[in-house]
């Protein structure tokens, strides 16, 4: 079977599909209609781009108590949360819905997916096998964090079209030797060969997915600034690295837990560049927090890509198009205290109201060749 040929269809068919989301969906209101051409086509201009979508997930935990974490104990059947394996099962099935809308609305799969807040492998494969994704090509890379909550990043990835070259996780550092207990950064290499080129060595192109979840602003913002530039420092030695090792293509993306305000990612220049940009100068944003916008998940990338006749970067051959933020009309709900709209949660305060998360996911498309 190609799965080339399945997108569409697929999308289409769980879209109108309504037994996939409880009586919580959200219907249309006029407020929640986005203007037309809010998600530009802004691919870079080549026949092989793919793209990388992006989703804090927001406590996507398993039904069972099987950690010491305080939150996988909440997040269990007989927990604070009442988190069933019928709920659990029904966040699954928004998230791939989510995932076969984006096709829809950009005209691919996401080639690569970044998460933030998973719990374990299990939920992930629980989510590739118990939904539409299962007819799909997506593989899976994870790796257990020290953080306290037991959340951890993860990547999916289009196995018929990216060869995994390796990943690991990288820890966060509080000084030269102790471990924060906190999200790693996931790094993982690819190879995507040239459309019609697949016998041919040198057609392999590689590039790099950094995915991030950074401290929180928990304790205040003033206490967790020292981490969050510990992890952005952290995030440019490992694309120092990569460069300094022959990876020019380079993409990080993920809940920075801080707006572009904050100074600190200037630190990742020259190496890597923001691509949120234009979102962040019309004041849009990833999550809503007392009535307004902010953008906290974000995506950078290597600026562009050594040409074959020189090693010095041209600097205006952008190989990764704008950051875009998703919005699935399935997912909003009427904010009735600030008015206008804001997504849907699995979980207003301890009431389940079936959605999925604070956060919007983002999408960035980009082209290796």
């Amino acid at each position: 079977m190609k799965i080339s040929v399945l997108p569409g269809l697929l999308a289409i068919a769980f879209l109108l599909s309504g037994r996939y989301l409880s009586a919580r969906d959200v219907p249309l209101r006029e407020d929640n209609i986005l203007p037309e051409g809010s998600l530009e086509a802004t691919s870079p201009p080549h026949r092989d781009s793919l793209s990388a979508m992006f989703w804090n997930l927001e406590n996507f935990f398993d039904w069972r108590n099987d950690s010491t974490s305080v939150s996988d104990a909440d997040f269990s059947s007989r927990g604070s949360r009442r988190w069933t394996r019928k709920r659990f099962e029904t966040k699954c099935q928004a998230i791939a819905k989510t995932i076969l809308w984006a096709s829809g609305e950009t005209g691919r799969l996401p080639d690569v997916i970044g998460f933030a807040e998973v719990e374990n492998s299990f939920v992930l494969k629980r989510l590739l096998r118990s939904t539409l994704l299962r007819k799909l090509d997506y593989k899976l890379v994870h790796y257990d964090s020290p953080d306290r909550r037991g959340i951890d990043v993860a990547l999916l990835y289009r196995a018929e079209i990216l060869e995994l070259i390796d990943s690991k996780p990288c820890h966060l550092y509080t000084d030269s030797v102790t471990i924060m207990p906190t999200r790693d950064i996931l790094l993982c290499r690819f190879l995507k060969r040239a459309s019609g080129a697949e016998n041919s060595a040198s057609a392999d192109v590689d590039f790099a997915v950094l995915v991030n979840h950074h401290p929180s602003k928990y304790g205040g913002t003033a206490a967790s600034d020292e981490r969050r530039r510990a992890a952005v420092s952290r995030l440019r030695k490992l694309a120092d690295s990569l460069a300094a090792a022959g990876t020019a293509r380079i993409l990080a993306l993920g809940d920075f837990n801080d707006t572009p305000k904050n100074p600190v990612y200037s630190a990742l220049e020259p190496r890597l560049l923001p691509l949120y940009e234009t979102v962040f100068r019309r004041g849009e944003g990833t999550i809503r927090f007392d009535g307004r916008w902010e953008l906290i998940d974000l995506a950078f990338a290597s600026p562009s890509v050594p040409s074959a006749s020189t090693s010095r970067l041209n600097h205006s051959a952008r190989w990764a198009g704008p950051m875009q933020i998703l919005r699935p009309p399935f997912l909003r709900v009427h904010d009735t205290v600030h008015g206008g709209w804001k997504p849907l949660r699995t979980y207003s305060g301890p009431r389940y109201i079936g959605g999925v998360s604070d956060h919007c996911p983002i999408l960035v498309r980009f082209a290796p060749q």
